[in-house]
């Protein structure tokens, strides 16, 4: 019986292993990870000229070991002042992802640019690119195999012939998006991107190259979104997320609200609730004071994994700060938006 709960639990993480890399990292929140959505989120903050963020997401810990994923990015905007009718943003983020009981670990850092250019008085276009470095690694000391097996428990002294050759792997990362956003009146705003990652097709792999050239497949996302303001009381945001990598696909679609609590947006609180397409539904709740959001949602797991851990998915926390630069207030190029 022992052996059968081990093996059951190797092929549970072995599958939330594949899982998580045919999806790259990612947060449910992904609204709130501009930049590792589409690089050409950088800088496409209107209202402001910077912001700082930071998520957090833990998941999986009722089936075994938790998984963790950490960033923290900011982006700001550059020549506002010069150009009349655009704008260049630049940021960075930084990742790290721990996974399952052979403590994979990944760590990425990513340095992107956007040029935002108005198209008239109501549209804007935006182009971006990124260059990460990828690091992955792996304590093979960790992990056990079905031939270590001896009959009463699993033996790391019986060689486990896997032809890893590494402990450790890396290679840079190219990507590109497009976004567009118009602005129909005060009240309404439409945004859809598309972005496409791994555009050099990087190879991971921590087996010898006559074993394994594993390449990653580019993985291509879109996003549509849209704010509409109701009775000068709540403003409505929704949106549609599709991601693609491989034979892998993730599709995330629902809404928040916000609800001016003070009469002028100074304090708002946010609702919002979302559904990831045979995986997990998604309540949300926040709180935004001035230029400080904070975020919190639940993964509920809906899936075939919810008989094994208890629908008990994954929580996410999210903390984004925007501001403007006291030498730029009021000077700064800026497009219509839907706020209170």
């Amino acid at each position: 019986m022992q052996r059968k709960i081990t093996i059951g639990m190797g092929l549970i993480l072995t599958f939330l292993f594949m899982t998580s890399r045919a999806q790259d990292l990612h947060f449910s929140q992904y609204f709130n990870a501009p930049l590792l959505v589409n690089p050409a989120n950088t800088g496409f903050n209107p209202d402001f000229d910077y912001r700082v963020g930071g998520n957090y997401r833990n998941q999986w810990a009722s089936v075994g070991n938790p998984y963790k994923t950490m960033s923290v990015w900011g982006d700001t905007k550059l020549f506002t002042n010069r150009f009349e009718n655009g704008w260049l943003g630049v940021g960075a983020s930084l990742l790290k992802d721990v996974a399952g009981s052979g403590s994979l670990t990944s760590t990425s850092g990513y340095a992107t640019i956007a040029w935002h250019q108005m198209l008239g008085y109501n549209s804007l276009l935006s182009g971006g690119f990124g260059l990460g470095f990828v690091s992955k690694k792996i304590d093979i000391t960790k992990l056990s195999f079905d031939n270590q097996w001896n009959g009463s428990f699993f033996d790391v002294n019986i060689p486990s012939n896997e032809p890893f050759a590494y402990s450790q792997t890396t290679y840079l990362d190219l990507q590109m998006g497009l976004n567009y956003a118009y602005f129909a009146s005060e009240n309404v705003y439409f945004n859809a991107g598309l972005s496409v990652m791994h555009l050099n097709n990087p190879k991971e792999t921590f087996f010898d190259p006559s074993v394994s050239d594993n390449r990653l497949n580019r993985r291509y996302t879109a996003f549509v979104n849209s704010s509409i303001k109701i009775q000068d009381v709540w403003i409505i945001n929704p949106n549609v997320y599709v991601s693609k990598m491989g034979n892998a696909w993730e599709t995330v679609l629902g809404m928040n609200a916000n609800r001016d609590l003070t009469g002028d947006g100074s304090s708002q609180l946010i609702l919002g609730l979302y559904y990831r397409n045979k995986d997990a539904v998604i309540p949300m709740v926040g709180y935004q004071i001035n230029d400080m959001k904070i975020t919190v949602n639940y993964d509920a797991t809906v899936s075939g994994l919810s008989s094994l851990n208890g629908s008990r998915g994954a929580y996410e926390l999210s903390i984004v700060k925007s501001g403007i630069f006291p030498s730029s207030a009021g000077k700064s190029v800026r497009c219509p938006t839907v706020r209170f």
